[in-house]
């Protein structure tokens, strides 16, 4: 199996994007290509076939590859859970909760044997794997303990393209400072760079370009210009870049107006990428009271620590102006850990989410009691929506979560093709939570929804917009990045580098 690795000289530059484009490109060539992430520290993630649950880009990867995503695409997951806590995922189960210290002396040196294992079993199925790195692999206070870079690298025998973004400025600083942190032998591995996300005109950087060559011996494959793309992030930098369009982005203003609650442990908030894509709704991350104003609708996102983030729901000031706003007429929507916020009560008799045994009052907008019980349940599910707006479309969405909620006098929201039923919707239908993640990918059910929200708001309602999460459009998605790195990429010195013959 031939190999190529992607690391950068920080977070966010870019990496999962090319990786993406990559991936897109070599299963347009014909090659059987796979994605693989040996460890990623990501608050979104995505839920494998066979009910594992792995990083979220190591899915979209998969997906451009034209493949099935795997477990052993990424064997380590990291969900950070706050206060320096993570749940530790290996091979798409659950493994502990820990605090980062002790992952780092006492387990991380054993998880290069999940690692291992999962690039023997890609080995065997695929011709190409497309690596990415995490973060950057010059932190010299870690690099005796990083299992995401060049240790990987080794492991996979794979030549190492870095990355920098340009937008930050010090580009050139940033490429040749990561070079002179890396030891002898990591440093053979650099094989090129890329520029990502460059504004302006080419020109005025090809002087610098030629002298980094020069300098470093290496070629700058590609200076790839800024792109706006619609693939699901990950982690948190793309979570305030998310941040910082919702308050300069030009919308309609006069639209609906959807406020989410951004909790300090927020998890899968690609739930709300769909939203996004319509023209009159208008995104808020909301942190303070202050803020939050008086939407249409007020969302509760899935949450690492359910109890934890009522707390400081609670202590900011949030819980009590929600309940006003729902009193005025805004609707309160609960995901996951949002939904089990709006119920009577959560449970935690086994300390699973606590140090003690808790029993906490919840927002008390639906009639719901919450247990947190040890089995975490990760599985893909479709059903049908039961709520008079939702018009019984049929929705997909998958599950991830510790929790296990008992309706006490509400009406379910989804009616499950296994049979179950999900979630809960007040009568007057202005406060309703699932434990679906994606259901706002399904574009009739959001087609509705904000339908209904617009004749109450006595604005023009819209046809079914399909968001950029519907295969179809993901595949157009993927083969503009394969055209838009085929324009500023040298492929063909990149294949040499990787070794592949035509």
């Amino acid at each position: 199996m031939k190999a190529i690795m992607l690391q950068g000289t920080g977070s966010d530059v870019g990496k999962s994007v090319i990786c993406t484009a990559l991936c897109r490109y070599f299963y347009q060539q014909g090659y059987r290509v796979a994605p693989f992430k040996s460890q990623n520290m990501a608050l979104n993630s995505y839920v494998t076939q066979d009910g594992k649950e792995i990083g979220r880009a190591q899915g979209v990867q998969a997906e451009a590859a034209g493949i099935e995503a795997l477990v052993d695409m990424n064997p380590i997951l990291l969900k950070p859970k706050g206060e320096m806590v993570s749940e530790v995922v290996v091979h798409g189960r659950h493994f502990a909760d820990m605090e980062a210290g002790t992952y780092r002396a006492q387990v991380l040196e054993k998880m290069l044997q999940p690692v291992q294992e999962s690039l023997d079993r890609l080995a065997q199925s695929f011709e190409l794997l497309v690596i990415e790195g995490a973060g950057s692999p010059a932190e010299i206070n870690l690099k005796d303990r990083d299992i995401a870079n060049m240790r990987v690298a080794k492991l996979a025998k794979a030549p190492v393209i870095l990355v920098a973004d340009i937008e930050r400025g010090g580009v050139f600083a940033s490429i040749i400072g990561t070079l002179a942190l890396l030891d002898p032998d990591e440093k053979k591995r650099v094989k090129g760079f890329i520029i990502n996300k460059f504004r302006g005109r080419k020109e005025l950087l090809d002087s610098g370009i030629t002298w980094l060559e020069q300098e470093t011996g290496l070629p700058v494959l590609g200076v790839l210009p800024y792109m706006e793309m619609k693939v699901d992030p990950e982690d948190s930098m793309a979570l305030e870049s998310l941040q910082f369009k919702s308050k300069h982005e030009q919308r309609n203003r006069n639209g609906l107006d959807i406020a989410i609650i951004r909790f300090p442990r927020i998890s899968n908030f690609t739930d709300f990428l769909p939203l996004w894509n319509q023209p009159d709704v208008y995104i808020r991350y909301i942190k303070s009271r202050q803020e939050l104003k008086q939407p249409d609708v007020i969302i509760l996102p899935g949450t690492k620590n359910t109890i934890e983030d009522l707390h400081w729901l609670r202590e900011t000031g949030l819980a009590d102006e929600i309940l006003r706003l729902h009193q005025q007429g805004s609707q309160v929507v609960g995901i996951c850990g949002g939904y089990q916020m709006l119920g009577e009560k959560l449970i935690d008799e086994d300390q699973i989410e606590s140090n003690e045994r808790v029993i906490e009052p919840g927002l008390n907008l639906l009639q719901l009691k919450t247990w947190f019980v040890p089995q975490k349940k990760t599985i893909r599910v479709s059903g049908e929506i039961l709520a008079e707006f939702g018009q019984k479309t049929k929705v997909e969405g998958y599950e991830i979560h510790l929790g296990r909620t008992q309706r006490i006098d509400e009406r379910p929201f989804v009616c499950l093709d296994d049979g179950r039923l999900d979630g809960a919707i007040s009568i007057d239908e202005r406060v309703w939570g699932t434990y679906l993640h994606g259901i706002f990918d399904n574009d009739h059910f959001t087609s509705h929804w904000l339908n209904q929200l617009r004749r109450q708001k006595g604005i023009p309602e819209q046809g079914v917009l399909l968001g950029s999460t519907q295969k179809l459009e993901r595949d157009k998605v993927y083969d503009d990045l394969a055209d838009w790195i085929k324009q500023y990429i040298n492929l063909q010195q990149l294949k040499e580098i990787i070794g592949l013959t035509p």
